[in-house]
């Protein structure tokens, strides 16, 4: 945007874009956000409560677990006041500081699902390769260090990105392409030398879903090894059965990201359609499924779950 003198500045607010071709306002696109909001934020808190009181489910995978759900919630309610005022009340602006404010956060939350989920692996290999050690490697003390390193790791990384885009004049306009704010869509409308920001976010994305990308095929590698030293074949579908809801969630994790940055980088001819519900996917897809993943294929959480509702009934 220019300014009465021609020069580029920072617009007061930015306008948000709900689904390219879709009018935002009615009624079921209204309702299938609150849908995928409500199932997201209860089947969290769900898992959250059920963790927290149910004494079998005290054990470092739970734990782990809980961080998941915890971080699930940051990355909802991260979205959730700009895609209801969006799609709901048919208000699409948020001022420039706030949209800043939203952007750390929905990325933030982002890469430490990342963290959690190589914790998570990392929790599996220990249990299946060194059981005996399982409870003197996995430890309250490390728990916690390792959750508070996963926080700090992704607060740091991300916390120069507001301040690097306030830098930056705007002349493109003030229309972004989704219903929240993220950094690339950001570049697209902010003029001036941006490299700071591709070097800078290229350096996050490698340091983080990279790195631990490839940290998890490490420790599922060194767990199929593990398991096919296994001569029963049960005892091999078993052990193995303890790592699907995992598995679950980080195909539910990867898989979009994946598809999202193919796209940006080798199909950049696509509609904004495809580039929308993509991102959409990424950011509401798992929260909303792992709540689900754990509670069909994790025997105690179905077992605390049936407890419950026992006790309720009672």
């Amino acid at each position: 945007m220019l300014g009465l003198n021609g020069t580029p500045f920072q617009p007061a607010t930015l306008q948000l874009t709900g689904i390219p071709g879709i009018q935002t306002g009615l009624t079921w696109v209204a309702l299938i956000f609150c849908i995928l909001y409500m199932i997201s934020i209860i089947g969290n808190l769900s898992i959250l409560t059920l963790v927290f009181w149910e004494p079998a489910l005290h054990q470092p995978m739970y734990y782990f677990l809980s961080m998941l759900a915890l971080n699930d919630l940051g990355v909802s309610l991260s979205t959730l006041p700009t895609v209801i005022s969006t799609f709901c009340f048919n208000y699409n602006h948020v001022g420039f500081n706030a949209c800043l404010v939203q952007m750390f956060f929905i990325h933030t939350f982002s890469f430490m699902e990342s963290g959690i989920l190589l914790a998570m692996s990392l929790d599996r290999f220990v249990a299946i390769c060194y059981p005996l050690h399982y409870v003197t490697v996995l430890t309250h003390n490390h728990i916690l260090a390792m959750g508070l390193g996963i926080l700090t790791k992704s607060f740091t990384t991300l916390f120069p990105f507001p301040f690097l885009v306030k830098r930056l004049p705007f002349c493109k306009g003030n229309v972004l392409h989704h219903s929240y704010c993220l950094h690339p869509d950001l570049m697209k409308v902010a003029c001036g030398d941006i490299h700071v920001n591709n070097i800078c976010g290229l350096f996050v994305i490698i340091f983080t879903y990279g790195v631990d990308s490839v940290f998890i095929l490490l420790s599922y590698a060194l767990i199929l090894k593990a398991v096919l030293v296994i001569v029963s074949r049960e005892q091999r579908l078993k052990v193995l059965n303890t790592c699907m809801s995992h598995i679950c969630a980080v195909l539910a994790f990867y898989v979009p990201v994946i598809a999202v940055s193919m796209i940006h980088r080798f199909w950049k001819s696509a509609p904004p359609v495809v580039h929308v519900m993509m991102s959409n996917v990424y950011l509401f897809v798992p929260p909303m499924l792992n709540p689900i993943i754990y509670s069909v294929k994790t025997k105690e959480i179905r077992k605390g779950i049936l407890k419950f509702f026992h006790k309720s009934q009672a």
